[in-house]
Order: structure tokens, then sequence, then C-alpha cells
């Protein structure tokens, strides 16, 4: 078997990528996950020969056999991360570590190899690396980073496969909302659940996110940006959104976020905020936060400010919550003055503005 953590990866360079002109003119206004760079990263994994075959090649399709177990059986799981170009013209990423380690928690959950922690940061800093060029220069842009894996072995049978491919893709992305930093309006789901305890709510996994597309469908037609999502037992207490972790402002400076128990996805965004917040001195409290008292809350004013947290849109207020009951208006409908003031210390230091004390951007080149 072949030593995963000293795996060597085969560069073999597009024949015919992108035209600078055309290259540029598309980076002027790339989107969010439309836009791709010209190569890819790809690795397999058997349970004979581990880890093997690292390559960084031309992006193309992936030929799939009709019985790949992932077709039948979803054993798929992935991550989500940013390269930036920092404001000396360097290009870093944020805590890719803490990606990589979510990645291995999450393949345990779903019964995949883990792939070494050392592997999985060279076969990202490898991508980055070759499609450099790719990085948008429009404010805000980045680099969005797609690893992920799936079952590839060809079989039907339900059990954990014995083979499976591990792949990077880069996206050149602007802003994930189109209001930018503006506030959004959330759909409350009644009818749907994202996760239940002892679940896979904590694992990133394509499961996961096809659950609350229905309820995304259902919040667009209320004409919301997106759906925040109640708990499965009780369906009572807040967790997450669609995508997005979750924290509230309280009049008298505390945050409350909802507490990781299973359900929720461990968001990196989500850690990095409670760890600026608590050196802003702010007392931060993982506790259980209900429907009924953010309604309650906001009405009284108790409660300031919401706002949404994720490596897509990092940090985004939260101005009006809807459901059958009715709506409800958080603070003045707009970004609150502590949502800004933690989104520019995270964006800051992501983007090489001010000084990284903790040690989270991991420079490249």
């Amino acid at each position: 078997m072949a030593n995963d953590d000293s795996l060597e990866f085969l560069v073999e360079k597009h024949s015919a990528p992108v035209p600078t002109e055309e290259r540029t003119q598309a980076l002027m206004d790339p989107g969010f996950g439309k836009l791709f760079t010209d190569h890819m990263v790809t690795i397999r994994y058997s349970e004979e020969w581990g880890w093997h075959d690292a390559k960084v090649q031309a992006r193309a399709p992936i030929p799939m056999d009709p019985a790949s177990s992932v077709l039948h059986y979803a054993q798929e799981i992935f991550e989500g991360m940013k390269a930036y170009r920092l404001a000396d013209g360097t290009t870093a990423l944020f805590r890719p570590e803490q990606n990589a380690r979510r990645f291995n928690a999450s393949a345990r959950r779903m019964a995949m190899p883990e792939l070494p922690e050392e592997v999985f940061l060279k076969s990202v800093e490898s991508l980055v690396e070759i499609d450099r060029d790719w990085l948008p220069s429009v404010e805000g842009g980045s680099l969005y980073l797609r690893p992920f894996m799936f079952a590839s072995e060809v079989f039907l049978g339900v059990r954990p496969a014995k083979e499976y491919l591990y792949m990077v893709i880069a996206s050149p992305v602007g802003a994930y909302f189109k209001a930018g930093a503006s506030a959004i309006t959330i759909w409350v789901s009644e009818h749907y659940s994202r996760a239940a305890p002892g679940g896979t709510g904590a694992a990133k996994c394509g499961g996961n996110y096809a659950a609350s597309l229905i309820a995304q469908a259902e919040a667009i037609e209320q004409d919301c940006d997106q759906v925040v999502f109640l708990d499965a037992a009780e369906h009572r207490w807040v967790e997450e959104l669609g995508g997005m972790n979750l924290f509230f402002v309280m009049d008298d400076g505390r945050l409350i976020t909802p507490p990781l128990t299973g359900t929720i996805l461990p968001g990196i965004t989500r850690e990095s905020i409670i760890a600026l917040a608590r050196e802003e001195g702010l007392e931060v409290c993982e506790e259980p936060y209900s429907i009924d008292q953010w309604r309650d809350d906001a009405a009284s004013g108790k409660l300031r400010e919401t706002f949404a947290c994720g490596t897509a849109a990092v940090v985004t207020a939260v101005g009006t919550v809807r459901s059958s009951d009715g709506d409800f208006t958080i603070g003045s409908g707009g970004p609150g003055q502590l949502t800004e003031k933690l989104r520019a210390r995270l964006v800051d230091i992501q983007r090489g503005l001010a000084e990284d004390t903790h040690g989270w951007v991991k420079r490249l080149f």
C-alpha cells in the first residue's frame, strides 16, 4: 500500500487553457459558482492501494459507470473554502487546516476513508498555484475552492464502498448575495427539517443540502433570500440556515448562537466570529434560542441584530424574518453596528489588511 502522507502530485498542464483576454473579461463579473478554472485535482483510493494516483490536470468531465456507488447510496462529502489575494499582492488561504479536519470528520460519519491533512492541504495549494491567474480582482472577489469525495466503486449493495475519488475544483467568485452586505430576508421552514439527532447534520454531505432544497424553494416563493430550519424534535429551536450559522446580538451585549449538538454544521466562520467577539470583550453564549424568543425579543427591542455567517457569504445581516404567522423585523431592518464591525474585522484579516494574531492566514506565494 502506498504511503498516503508522501503522495507526489503529477502535474499535467492544460493544453488549451482559456485565452487571457477571455479570462480577463469573465473575471470582471464572475458571479458565484458559475465560472470555473482550467484545472482540477484528482486522487484515487482503494482498499488495496490506499490513496494513490494524485494528479493536477485539465478540468474535464468524469467518466462514470451507471452502477457507481455514489449514484445509488449517496456516499459523498465536500468542503467550501477560499483563496484570497492579500493587500501586498500575495495569495493566501484562511484556516485551511480546519477544512481538512472537518472534511475528515465528515468522512468518518459517512463511513469513508480519511484523507491525510497534509495531502488535503497540498491538493488545494497545488490547484491555487496552477490557476492563480483566475483570482478575480473585483471588490470582495476570491477563488472559491471545492474539495469533494465520492464513492466510485461499481457495485450495487448496501455497504460502504471500497473505492473513492477525491477531487478539487475552483471557481472565481464575487459576492454570494447580489445585495452584498445588505440585510437579507429569511423564511422559517415549518414543514421540513434539515437534520435530526443521530443523523448527518454535523457532516458536510450532499444529502443534507438536497434535503434542504425544497424548503429553500419555498423561501424563494415567499420572496426570501434564505430558509431557516428549526429542530426536528420539537420544531421550536432555531438551528441554522440552508448553508450558514446564525448569531443573535442582544441589548446587554451578549451574542447567542445555537449550540453544536450534532444537528448543526460546525462552521469555520462561526468559530472565527466567536473568537473575534470574545476578543472584543463580548460574552458569547452557545445556547438554544427558540423561534418564539426570536420573535418576542425582536418586538421588544431586546434583540438588536441577527446575522448569518459562512464561507460563501462571510457575514450577512438578517433584516426580516417571514413565516405563515407573519413577518417581524430585527432592529432597523438593516445591517447592525456589531454585525458590520465583526464582518470588517474578519474580512480585514482574510485580506491581509489587519494583523493576524491567530495565525489563521496561510500565505502561499
